[in-house]
């Protein structure tokens, strides 16, 4: 992948600069925020900014207002807390765009920051009107892309934008595209992949992909058990897809082809229902009863698992083992959040529940990279190109 110019490739002093941000944070009745993992993301981004005396402007969307204003949807609790984190103000603005915001943008002094209003407000945000672009545009003097969760959809805020300004990465930005470009082209091997989660239908994209450059997998959660019963094993009333049994078998055909290894369970937990205080128990693989469901890796899986991550160079995980948000089915995902943080080898890590395991754990500060990026990290893996990634400059290539 061509490296994209960032901030630091730019001189931004005395300039206005408009960071797209991902300010889409859980927000309370109260008003308050109960995660900031995303605002202190950005951090390192604003404050290169203030340091070097650019005026900033940021730009980001919350919730799915639909085009419209939505009380509880609007961006002021995060320009509080913004403020306390940098310990300087926030200012507020009334609207995303329009003479009224571009004032008080053009009155901005360097080192001030301007949090414009959601986005989405617009209608014409998500429709990438160039109209909205470029009353965007009007506000600042260079564009600055630094939400790379938002970078594979072409809107107006993080692609159409970059028609009329200049346009580099921020650092969040560019540590994502680094940690993740490197999976694909350069890992440290072994490369062991790990991938959970329901479906594999939204799944198989990455997996084929990183065909090219994995060397183990290891499969859980309900996409196993769409593998498991395409080489006929019995998973009795699991989360399967029926339809995706031949896309499974072509995964494992590809990989066999490949010289991949692939690890599927050898053992799970079983419940008899979902319903509370239903029957579970850990049984092998064979020994699934025909009116019971999958829940989770069991202790065998999971030695299995430890064993193939042992000597890895590079391990990436995405996706939990089990059906995560019940307390008791959660063993599975909790034990490889444990093996993926002692491992020694450089470690991404993706995907919400992946990255609550390892923070309930404490073992957050042991990943080497924590992914932001959900829906855009794995269209990235798949291979894809980025609509707000695409738009950046290029950097100058590298000295001979």
């Amino acid at each position: 992948m061509v490296r994209k110019k960032t901030i630091r490739d730019v001189d931004v002093r005395g300039k206005r600069v408009l960071v797209r941000v991902d300010f889409n944070v859980p927000i309370n009745e109260s008003g308050e925020i109960t995660d900031d993992t995303r605002i202190r993301a950005s951090l390192p981004t604003l404050q290169y900014l203030i340091d070097r005396d650019a005026a900033v402007i940021l730009a980001s969307h919350l919730g799915r207002p639909k085009g419209k204003v939505v009380e509880s949807m609007r961006l002021a609790p995060v320009a509080r807390h913004l403020g306390d984190l940098l310990e300087r103000p926030v200012k507020m603005a009334p609207d995303s765009v329009g003479t009224e915001v571009e004032q008080v943008a053009s009155g901005l002094k360097p080192g001030d920051i301007l949090l414009l209003e959601n986005l989405r407000f617009h209608a014409a945000e998500e429709a990438n009107d160039p109209q909205f672009a470029a009353s965007l545009a009007r506000l600042a003097d260079m564009f600055v892309n630094d939400a790379f969760g938002s970078a594979h959809r072409a809107h107006a805020s993080t692609a159409g934008v970059a028609s009329y300004l200049p346009a580099v990465a921020g650092l969040l930005m560019e540590r994502e595209l680094e940690a993740l470009g490197g999976l694909l082209a350069h890992p440290g091997r072994p490369f062991v992949v790990i991938i959970g989660g329901a479906k594999i239908s939204s799944k198989i994209g990455v997996l084929s992909h990183l065909l090219n450059s994995g060397d183990t997998f290891l499969i859980g959660g309900g996409m196993a058990n769409t593998l498991l019963k395409g080489q006929g094993v019995e998973v009795g009333t699991s989360l399967v897809e029926d339809d995706k049994l031949d896309v499974a078998r072509d995964f494992l055909r590809q990989a066999a082809e490949r010289g991949r290894s692939v690890h599927l369970p050898v053992d799970a937990v079983v419940a008899r229902s979902l319903e509370p205080g239903a029957e579970v128990r850990t049984v092998g693989l064979s020994e699934v009863p025909t009116d019971w469901l999958i829940v989770d890796i069991g202790p065998e899986t999971v030695q299995t698992f430890a064993r193939a991550l042992e000597g890895a160079k590079t391990v990436l995980w995405n996706g939990p083992m089990g059906i995560f948000e019940r307390p008791e089915f959660a063993s599975g995902t909790r034990a490889v959040a444990g093996i993926v943080a002692g491992s020694d080898a450089f470690t991404v890590v993706g995907g919400g529940d992946s990255v609550a395991a390892l923070e309930q754990m404490g073992f957050a500060d042991r990943i080497s990279h924590i992914s932001t990026g959900g829906g855009a990290s794995l269209e990235f893996l798949e291979g894809r190109t980025l609509p707000g990634v695409a738009v950046l400059e290029d950097a100058e290539p590298a000295p001979v």
